[in-house]
């Protein structure tokens, strides 16, 4: 890197010269094209790589997320980012003081249920992370019908739409990292994949992508989800089920997508996800499909059989995950999916013979912490309880609960839930003080550095500090991150054998 005027910095990459910014600590490049923009023949097709530019490219600001509701993507309490098919970039950021060795690489995906995100939410700011040393990537790539649905099935002779479209472009994301990073100071040799919810279920997916091989070395999953694999013929019917409900012509499906404007594929994603949502509590219609291709086959599957990446991993879930759907969400996404009550009538009307064995995990049944309990695990405990069990058998593996909930969060009706361990991943409780309170403020910050040092001596050296044993039978032993950390032996085994009894959700 080298110094540009006044607070610019720039680097050379393969594309062309890119221009960031001085930020106290840290240089910050915002919005680096890893791709051609998706649009006209490229849209609903595999990304294309980006193409070298003249000149000095500025990225010293946020460009569009993939096509949503603008109100998901805030950047501030007023402002909100732009939205628009030309989505594909991607953020670094570095220490600004030189290594004189190169810095391992921390690849974050943004979660948002396939259907919503950005990288550009301040949420995700890394540069905590990177001034404690690595180099920080974020990425945006296509979510809901424009990258997280497989409309393969569409395609006619005159228009061809490819499968799993968003994984594409995390691959080729990745594939730039590879020639790119090393001008940024990272180690290209040093790759670890990290994201939470939907990004974490990313992770999981690109462990077991062929394409995706050696280019990362390292993985984390934080709250990956149950439910979001689909088969080429769910994923068929749900793509027949948007075009209908774009209203166009059945005869010529490809062309009504293809040309769809993007608000009017956007409303189709949401009636859809809600039409869905009431016929099943756990699928959104949403999520990567089994092409035989990207996705050659179910990722559990893989990942028993040695055929996924064999490189080490950390996963885990959040103790209270439901609690975000029940307070938040459902004020801003109209969906039954979170309504808890509901959601667990129809799990145990669905597998009646597991019902007694369901009042039994989760005593107090069906009162609101017992539903709590059991719909974290139904979507988020039992999927990382299965990832675990299966990648552990060639892979070194590293389980974690997150319970820590300081006193603000508790009296919002948060508790330890979904996404709440980000406050400490990435230093929030550092940034924003009042998330932690006076009184909780000192166990709040202990946490932060012990994940946070645990993170980035996993990225370094694939083993997150001491005192955590890897994951494997029998005694599968569980981080617990809580105001004083602890392992404990196979915490939940009642219902992680229940959960695994009764297969995937969905």
């Amino acid at each position: 890197m080298r110094k540009g005027p006044s607070s610019a910095v720039r680097v050379h990459t393969t594309n062309g010269v890119v221009e960031g910014f001085l930020d106290d600590d840290v240089c910050r490049f915002r919005a680096i094209p890893y791709a051609e923009p998706p649009l006209g023949a490229l849209r609903l097709r595999s990304p294309e790589p980006a193409q070298p530019w003249a000149g000095v490219l500025a990225c010293d600001s946020w460009k569009s997320a993939s096509p949503q509701k603008r109100v998901y993507v805030p950047l501030s309490l007023t402002n909100f980012q732009e939205v628009g098919e030309d989505c594909l970039t991607l953020n670094v950021t570095v220490p600004a003081a030189n290594s004189s060795d190169p810095l391992a690489v921390m690849f974050y995906i943004h979660g948002g249920a396939y259907v919503l995100g950005s990288s550009a939410l301040a949420l995700y700011d890394g540069a905590d992370l990177a001034r404690r040393g690595c180099v920080f990537v974020s990425v945006n790539y296509r979510v809901g019908a424009y990258g997280a649905m497989d409309l393969s099935s569409l395609s006619d002779a005159r228009h061809t739409i490819d499968s799993n479209l968003y994984l594409r472009d995390l691959v080729l994301a990745l594939q730039w990292v590879r020639e790119n990073i090393a001008a940024f100071g990272g180690d290209p040799g040093s790759v670890t994949i990290f994201g939470e919810s939907a990004g974490a279920h990313c992770v999981q997916m690109l462990l077991t992508v062929p394409a995706a091989a050696g280019l990362f070395h390292r993985a984390i999953c934080q709250s990956t989800a149950s439910g979001m694999i689909h088969t080429r013929d769910e994923a068929a019917a749900n793509a027949r089920r948007l075009v209908e409900y774009l209203g166009a012509d059945a005869r010529s499906p490809a062309e009504a997508v293809v040309n769809a404007r993007p608000r009017a594929l956007v409303s189709a994603t949401h009636r859809l996800l809600t039409a869905k949502t009431r016929e099943s509590a756990f699928s959104l219609g949403v999520g990567p499909s089994i092409d035989g291709d990207v996705v050659p086959d179910d990722p559990i599957a893989m990942m028993e059989h040695g055929e996924a990446h064999r490189v080490p991993l950390i996963i885990g879930y959040n103790a209270e995950e439901i609690r975000l759907f029940n307070r938040l969400l459902t004020r801003v996404m109209s969906l039954s999916r979170f309504d808890t009550r509901a959601v667990a009538r129809a799990l145990v009307q669905l597998r009646p013979e597991h019902a007694q064995r369901v009042i039994d995990c989760y005593q107090g049944y069906p009162a609101r912490d017992a539903l709590v309990r059991l719909m974290g695990d139904a979507m988020f405990g039992s999927e990382a309880w299965r990832v675990a069990q299966a990648h552990s058998r060639h892979s070194s593996v590293y389980f974690y609960r997150y319970d820590y909930a300081p006193r603000p969060l508790r009296r919002f009706g948060l508790g330890a839930a979904h996404a709440t361990e980000l406050f400490a991943v990435f230093g929030l409780f550092k940034r924003w003080p009042a998330l932690a309170g006076k009184k909780d403020r000192r166990h709040a910050l202990a946490l932060t550095e012990d994940i946070q040092s645990r993170w980035l001596a996993f990225s370094r050296t694939g083993v997150p500090g001491t005192g955590w044993p890897a994951y494997g039978e029998p005694e599968r032993a569980v981080m617990v991150f809580d105001q004083e950390r602890r392992i404990e032996l196979d915490p939940h085994c009642a219902q992680r054998e229940l959960w695994r009894d009764i297969g995937r959700v969905a």
